[in-house]
């Protein structure tokens, strides 16, 4: 199966989307087709044994669209392209804005000069043009006023018509239809005015040239909105630097940041971006990972510490050695990340696109038996007329078309800024329906990391001690090992003897002898055992490390104890905190691990966790998971190794921590950039939040059309007097699509980050 990304041209309704859809779906071999409404991006899933990207595009042309295949973001992620779309933007959006002040300003002159003297009839008018005096000559300066607005917002027509001829009538259809409609019956009232003068009162030129002219402001503003929501794309885009300043035999130069390999040495000033991923090679400094990371404190850099292309020096001078370019870097795959996911709907967005694909046919239809019943009413055609357009006009497939897609963008985007990486619509929904989270200990809850907490010595001696152990664990490469040495260094303690006859009990510890012919050892009790000295008064001490999750480790000479140091794998300084907002979410924490029972509850308790699965193996994680969910929980799985995979594929939701294995980011729906707990809790809240947006919009929009169609339709004029005319179809129409928007920006304004 390949998968392609398609640019789609001609779109403008949610009528438009579920046509090209439809038609694409119809394709041999096509497993999935996607389309994303303010993406103008189809996104298709099909086997290139039984169809061509030739196929696809020649389909979606005779649907009456345009199509052509998309090179993959991560190779436009340079601040050139980004500037040269907005360019293009800017240029479109300017066009537009002009069509638009002419469309507006000639439709109030008509609406004035038609209307006016039917409110006012003081209101002066000349009696060449008076609709009173001269009704022909009236009637020809209302045609000739139409003709801007009918230029300006041209593609209403010329799309409409097309769809409308392909069989995929859309909104521009419905505007066409009904301006259309209102515009031939007023040009046969103008020729029939010298033999029925009563016709220059059936003129509906005003009503087609302001509802084409409302339509466009409300497009006009609709565009605006939703280009804001693409506002962290564009910002993640333009985050890669221009140039980079190569360092060649001591001799600086600037050059294209898409010039730059593998191995190349450049350096980076305070205040300058970082061009790609490197890793420092000399030189200090703060760095701002903000817009990737969502870490808003600067991380210190450095000789050996990882750089990250997008990030901006704040201070000192950094010479680094590029290791990733291109699409390889941490800023294209973000990139890639975050359009695929807002390429890809949510379940709930099944029901909008059901609907969406039947909608224009069945408003046309109630448009027509609206209007030929109130013909067999006994109404004139006038009034028949006026009912056809506003049924047209008012109902909007565009609000249901931009309901689901708008609120995603903002969606993954925010979660974007903040370091939190979504892999797709449904991932987005899902997240806000968790009832589970089972957490991985190591590198999850805890920093992954050995280190030493406490130190005991027999006879205060603390340096005695550590220099003994130091000694000794030099020569292992145990993660204990390395953290007592590590902290002995800290200290200022260093293994200062040279043993000989060294010993490595397996399971136990080790054993030597000093340069003094003392003997030396260190490991736990079984090593002390086996070396036959006694270790029973210091059970108790043993006992109560343990039971805070630590490991202890006896250091001893010449039979003697020296003392205890204590190791353990801390948990995550905002552990507690992020387990802490999983519990206020009513989400129920369970600590996963392949760790003693006895350590594992320890650090549960530590962080506030009362469910705890241990002693499990890698296979047995997603056997656990499955369990949960054959209960009907909706679960939640966070691991950063390559033996939390199985669980994080079996589990609703797979959350993977950034810093963790390349197999696990792969395996998970959600990747977490910093390695806070807090984060988890922050996804499901963003979760939360854009699935309330969606569900606001989708009923908005449902709402609008059931509402506003019969009452367009004349239901209450029997009863009430109350008829639409289709100016206010027309407003009502843009404001819709307006609001849906307004309302997935609104998500903006939410506080969702930290304990919220």
């Amino acid at each position: 199966m390949r998968e392609e990304i398609y640019d789609i041209g001609g779109m403008h309704c949610a009528a438009c989307s579920s046509a090209v859809e439809r038609v694409t779906k119809k394709l041999p071999g096509v497993s999935e087709s996607s389309v994303n409404l303010p993406l103008n991006r189809l996104t298709i899933s099909y086997d290139e044994a039984q169809t061509t990207p030739e196929d696809i595009i020649n389909k979606i042309e005779r649907a009456g669209f345009t199509a052509t295949v998309q090179k993959p973001k991560a190779e436009k992620a340079d601040i050139n392209a980004a500037e040269k779309d907005d360019e293009i933007i800017k240029k479109q959006s300017k066009s537009e804005k002009t069509g638009l002040v002419i469309s507006l300003v000639s439709a109030g002159i008509l609406l004035v000069f038609s209307m006016l003297p039917m409110i006012f009839p003081s209101f002066p008018m000349p009696d060449i043009i008076s609709l009173g005096k001269n009704p022909q000559n009236a009637a020809i300066i209302q045609m000739l006023l139409c003709i801007p607005v009918f230029a300006a917002g041209r593609r209403y027509f010329t799309s409409g018509i097309k769809s409308l001829m392909h069989g995929n009538p859309n909104m521009d259809t419905l505007v066409a239809v009904s301006a259309g409609a209102s515009v031939i019956y007023s040009l046969v009232m103008t020729l029939l005015i010298p033999i029925r003068p009563h016709s220059a009162h059936e003129l509906y030129f005003e009503s087609a040239a302001v509802v084409v002219a409302l339509v466009s402001l409300g497009k006009y503003l609709e565009a605006g909105s939703s280009a804001k929501t693409k506002s962290a794309i564009d910002g993640l885009i333009k985050l890669k630097p221009e140039t980079a300043t190569l360092v060649i035999d001591g001799e600086t130069r600037q050059v294209p940041t898409a010039e730059l390999k593998v191995g190349d040495v450049i350096l980076i000033r305070a205040g300058a971006s970082v061009p790609t991923d490197g890793v420092v090679q000399s030189g200090t400094g703060a760095v701002n990972e903000a817009m990737l990371t969502g870490e808003s404190l600067p991380a210190d850099k450095k000789e050996g510490d990882a750089l990250i292309g997008g990030s901006i020096l704040l201070s000192g001078a950094l010479y680094m050695q590029v290791k990733k370019t291109g699409e390889d870097t941490v800023l294209a795959g973000i990139i890639k990340f975050v359009l695929d996911a807002q390429g890809k709907k949510a379940p709930i967005a099944k029901t909008a696109d059901k609907v969406a694909g039947v909608f224009v046919p069945v408003v046309m239809a109630i448009a027509i038996i609206s209007a030929v019943l109130w013909l067999i009413f006994g109404q004139t055609p006038s009034f028949a007329l006026k009912i056809f357009t506003t049924v047209l006009v008012i109902a909007c497939p565009c609000a249901m078309g931009l309901a689901t897609p708008t609120a995603i963008i903002v969606g993954t985007g925010m979660g974007a800024n903040a370091g939190i990486l979504i892999r797709s619509g449904e991932a987005l929904e899902l997240s806000s329906k968790i009832s589970v989270a089972l957490l991985d200990k190591t590198g999850t809850v805890t920093k992954g990391e050995p280190a030493v907490t406490d130190v005991r010595s027999v006879n205060d001696n603390e340096k005695e001690l550590l220099s003994a152990a130091a000694s000794l664990e030099i020569l292992s490469d145990h993660p204990i090992a390395k953290a007592i040495t590590e902290y002995s260094k800290k200290r200022g303690i260093a293994a200062e003897q040279t043993l000989t006859n060294v010993k490595m009990h397996e399971g136990g510890g080790i054993s030597a002898i000093s340069e003094t012919g003392e003997a030396l050892y260190i490991g736990n009790d079984r090593l002390y055992r086996e070396l036959g000295i006694d270790t029973e008064k210091y059970i108790k001490l043993l006992d109560k490390l343990r039971a805070e999750g630590k490991t202890p480790v006896i250091c001893g000479r010449q039979g003697e104890i020296l003392g205890v140091i204590a190791v353990a794998d801390e948990p995550l300084p905002d552990a507690k905190e992020g387990i802490e907002a999983l519990v206020a979410l009513g989400i129920k924490p369970v600590l996963l691990t392949g760790d003693s029972e006895q350590t594992a509850l320890a650090i549960a308790k530590s962080v506030g966790i009362s469910d705890v699965i241990a002693e499990v193996l890698p296979t047995e994680k997603a056997e656990h998971v499955i369990r949960l969910k054959e209960k009907g929980e909706t679960v939640l799985m966070v691991g950063d190794g390559i033996n939390d995979a199985p669980a994080l594929i079996s589990a609703d939701l797979g959350c993977a921590i950034g810093a963790g294995s390349d197999i696990a980011i792969d395996s998970a729906d959600i990747i977490l950039m910093r390695r806070e707990l807090i984060s988890v809790a922050e996804a499901v809240r963003l979760g939360r939040l854009t699935l309330r947006g969606i569900k606001q919009n989708l009923f908005w929009a449902f709402a609008y059309n059931v509402i506003g169609i019969p009452i367009a339709a004349g239901l209450l004029y029997p009863s009430y007097g109350i008829l639409l005319s289709p100016m206010f179809g027309g407003l009502a129409m843009g404001l819709s699509s307006l609001f849906v928007v307004t309302n997935a920006l609104r998500l903006k304004t939410k506080r969702w980050r930290g304990k919220a």
